[in-house]
Parts: C-alpha cells; sequence; structure tokens
C-alpha cells in the first residue's frame, strides 16, 4: 500500500509538499499520515480533490490530532486516531485567563459512566444511554449519543453538541432542556444541537472545524 506522509508542520506546509510528493505515487489507493496537522474539513476536501486529479483515492487517514479524524469522520472518510495521542498545550486567551481544556476520550461510554470536562468534550466512540456527558464548552461526539448531554453547564449559550447520530435521552445547553428526537436520523449526516432564543434546534452539523464558536 502505498503512504502519503504530510510534512512536519514546522518544516513546510502540506499542500506545498504535495507536488513533490505526488510525483512518486501511482494511480490507485493510498494511506495518508497526517502527522500532528490539525486539518479541518476544508482542508480535507482540498487534499482529496489533489489526488483525484491523480487518480488517487484515500484507504485510511491517520492522524495525532482529534481534530482531524474528528473532520475526516465528518465527510464519511476512514480515519483512525494514532496511539500515544499528546495533546498540545493550549495558549493562554488574550484577556489573560485560564484557556479551556479539551477533554478527549476515545472508545465507548456505557450505562454509568459520566465524563465531565472543564471546557470542551469530544468522544471518539459512541455514548450509549445511561452515560452521561457534562461540559463546559462544547459536546462532540463522534459515534452515536444516546445518552445525556449537557453542554454550557456554566451558564455559555452560545455552546453546541455535535454527534454523528445525535439521538440522546436528554439534551442541554446551558439552562434550557429538552428531550432528543425520536425520528430516524440520515445516514452519514453529522448533526448540532444548539440554541435559538430559549428553543434548542437540531440541524446539520456545519462543515466547518467544530471546535470554532
Amino acid at each position: 500500500m502505498q503512504t502519503l506522509r504530510l510534512p512536519d508542520r514546522h518544516v513546510q506546509h502540506w499542500f506545498d509538499a504535495l507536488p513533490a510528493q505526488l510525483q512518486s505515487l501511482k494511480a490507485g489507493t493510498i494511506q495518508i499520515e497526517c502527522g500532528d496537522w490539525q486539518l479541518n474539513c476544508s482542508d480535507l476536501q482540498r487534499l482529496l480533490n489533489v489526488l483525484a486529479e491523480h487518480e488517487i483515492s484515500l484507504d485510511m487517514l491517520s492522524a495525532l490530532m482529534p481534530e482531524t479524524v474528528v473532520s475526516a469522520n465528518a465527510l464519511g472518510l476512514p480515519a483512525r486516531l494514532i496511539d500515544g495521542l499528546t495533546l498540545p498545550p493550549t495558549a493562554p486567551d488574550p484577556d489573560g485567563s485560564s484557556p479551556q481544556k479539551l477533554l478527549f476520550h476515545q472508545g465507548t461510554l456505557r450505562s454509568g459512566d459520566h465524563l465531565r470536562g472543564d471546557g470542551d468534550i469530544l468522544v471518539l466512540g459512541d455514548v450509549n444511554p445511561g452515560a452521561t456527558l457534562s461540559a463546559a464548552g462544547h459536546v462532540m461526539v463522534w459515534g452515536r449519543l444516546r445518552g445525556i448531554a449537557h453542554a454550557g453547564r456554566e451558564g455559555d449559550r452560545n455552546t453546541r453538541i455535535v454527534a454523528l447520530q445525535l439521538r440522546p435521552l436528554q439534551l442541554r445547553i446551558a439552562d434550557i432542556v429538552a428531550r432528543g428526537p425520536e425520528d430516524v436520523p440520515q445516514l452519514g449526516l453529522a448533526e448540532q444541537a444548539r440554541l435559538d432564543g430559549d428553543d434548542i434546534v437540531i440541524e446539520p452539523a456545519p462543515a466547518e472545524r467544530l471546535g470554532d464558536r
């Protein structure tokens, strides 16, 4: 299997390195190693378009950054998180306040499990009925969300709850509570819950990086 390794982000931009790398690749399928690049949906779509011009398709994408895996899954791409992940330190906010932390969990959360985060929560896996997520920031589940999810626990009404299959028993954003939808979700379409006034609305998740507010 051919492999395309993106350069270290401190050495060269990944897109600038593509022309030279593509010269050594043949038409067919490849694996892409993204390393420490944090790629959003637009970045990955741009990469796929270049590969398609050379009749190359993706077999598997691997990455150190969970955000890259989230973006890949949002596009329906096969992706995995490389073992031994260490999240980079977050820079302080401009006002000097402490930075929000990303609480990352890989694997299924089962009944009785409770994940509580002081910033955003990112789960790569399913959240089963009886499991609870509680975040001061966003809740992001790249899998099926069927438990209870609370975003904006400390009152942030701009937070969102995002999942590949958003069918929780209960949704809560800031101080607003709602039951999860009962209809069958559209296959492959990530959904988000957000506040519109005092109502929680559910809609397709935007393609941009989900950490953006």
